[in-house]
C-alpha cells in the first residue's frame, strides 16, 4: 500500500481492489505531452517536417491540452499525468517547464514534469539551479536530453562522437543530475546498449528512465530476440526503470496480440517493480486511439494479480515521481 496519497487515490485504489472493475483501475499516466501551437515547438510548428518513426505527424500538429486528454481516454480512470518535455525551442530550455507550471496551476494538470535540459551546453548549471527553484522545484522530477545515436545499420561498437553517452562533455552534465535529485529519462534505440548500461553503471546514483521500452521498431523475429538480449542486459542494472509506452509500428495495427511479447518481456526482465505503463500521447495517437490503448495493456495484464496490475498501471508512477 502507498502511504501519504491523497483520500482520491487511495480510494480509487480501494475500489478497484475490492471490485476488481477494470473500469476502476486508477491509471497513472508517466510519459505523454500537452502543447499549443502558439508555443515555440520547431518541429511540430514550422516546415518542412522533419523525418519521424512514425511517418506523417500532420495530424499531432495541433493543441493538445487537458481536455483533450479527459475526452481521448473516456471510459478509462486515469488520475495522475506527468508530461515529457516536447522538444520547445532549446534557445528556452526552461520555458516549457514554465509553462507547464502555469498550466497545472490553472487546471490542476500535470502533476510533475520530465522537462527539457542540454546536457553539454554551457548553461546546464543555470538550467538545473532553475529547475531547483519556485516555483519549479518538486514539479519537475525529471529531465530529458536525447543522446546522438545512429541509425542500426551505421552503428558500430565503438561509437562515440559528440553529443552521445560517451561524449565527455555530455558526462559531464550528467554527473551533475544526482547531487540536483533529478532523474534521467533515457530515450535511445536498443542497439546502443553498451552504452546505456556504461551509464547506468558509472553513475549509479541517477535513476534511469527508460523511454519506450528502449524502441524495439519492428516485429521480425530477428530484431526482437536481439532486442530482448538487449534489454535483459540493460534489466541487471538496478539503477534503470522501464517504460512501456510507445510501442506502436508504422503500418501496423496496435493491438494486444501485436504488443503482448515486448510487453511481456519487460515485464519479465525488468520485474513488475521497475515497470510502468505511459501513453505517449499525442504522438502514438498516430497508430492507436488512446482509449484502444490503455485497454490494450489492460488486456495483457488481465492475469496478474491486482496487486500487481495497480504497481504497472499507478503505483510505480506515484512512487518513481513523488506523486500523491
Amino acid at each position: 500500500m502507498l502511504s501519504g496519497i491523497r483520500a482520491d487515490l487511495a480510494q480509487a485504489r480501494q475500489d478497484f481492489l475490492v471490485s476488481g472493475d477494470d473500469r476502476l483501475l486508477p491509471i497513472v499516466d508517466a510519459h505523454h505531452h500537452y502543447w499549443e501551437m502558439r508555443n515555440p515547438h520547431p518541429w511540430l510548428t514550422e516546415l518542412p517536417r522533419i523525418p519521424f518513426r512514425y511517418g506523417d505527424y500532420e495530424a499531432i500538429c495541433r493543441d493538445f491540452m487537458p481536455e483533450d486528454y479527459a475526452r481521448a481516454c473516456a471510459g478509462h480512470r486515469v488520475m495522475r499525468h506527468v508530461v515529457m518535455e516536447g522538444e520547445w525551442t532549446p534557445d528556452d530550455p526552461v520555458g516549457e517547464a514554465r509553462w507547464m507550471r502555469a498550466l497545472a496551476d490553472a487546471s490542476g494538470e500535470p502533476q510533475a514534469m520530465a522537462a527539457q535540459i542540454w546536457l553539454d551546453r554551457d548553461d546546464v548549471d543555470t538550467v538545473l539551479q532553475f529547475y531547483a527553484e519556485a516555483p519549479l522545484r518538486g514539479f519537475v522530477r525529471s529531465v530529458r536530453h536525447k543522446p546522438r545515436t545512429t541509425s542500426r545499420e551505421a552503428f558500430r561498437a565503438d561509437w562515440s562522437v559528440p553529443g552521445s553517452m560517451r561524449c565527455p562533455r555530455w558526462r559531464r552534465g550528467y554527473a551533475l543530475l544526482a547531487p540536483a535529485s533529478l532523474m534521467f529519462e533515457l530515450q535511445a534505440p536498443w542497439w546502443h546498449v553498451a552504452e546505456m548500461v556504461e551509464l547506468a553503471n558509472d553513475f549509479p546514483e541517477t535513476t534511469i528512465v527508460v523511454n519506450h521500452a528502449g524502441m524495439p521498431g519492428t516485429r521480425d523475429e530477428d530484431t526482437l530476440r536481439q532486442w530482448r538480449a538487449a534489454m535483459a542486459q540493460l534489466a541487471r542494472c538496478d539503477n534503470v526503470r522501464m517504460k512501456i509506452s510507445g510501442i506502436g509500428v508504422r503500418g501496423e495495427a496496435w493491438t494486444p496480440a501485436h504488443q503482448a511479447f515486448v510487453v511481456r518481456a519487460l515485464i519479465e526482465d525488468f520485474g513488475v517493480a521497475r515497470c510502468l505503463f505511459a501513453s505517449n500521447f499525442p504522438v502514438d495517437g498516430l497508430v492507436v486511439d488512446l482509449a484502444t490503448l490503455w485497454a490494450g495493456f489492460k488486456t495483457l495484464t488481465r492475469a496478474m494479480t491486482p496487486e500487481q496490475r495497480l504497481a504497472l498501471f499507478c503505483d510505480n508512477a506515484v512512487g518513481l515521481y513523488g506523486l500523491c
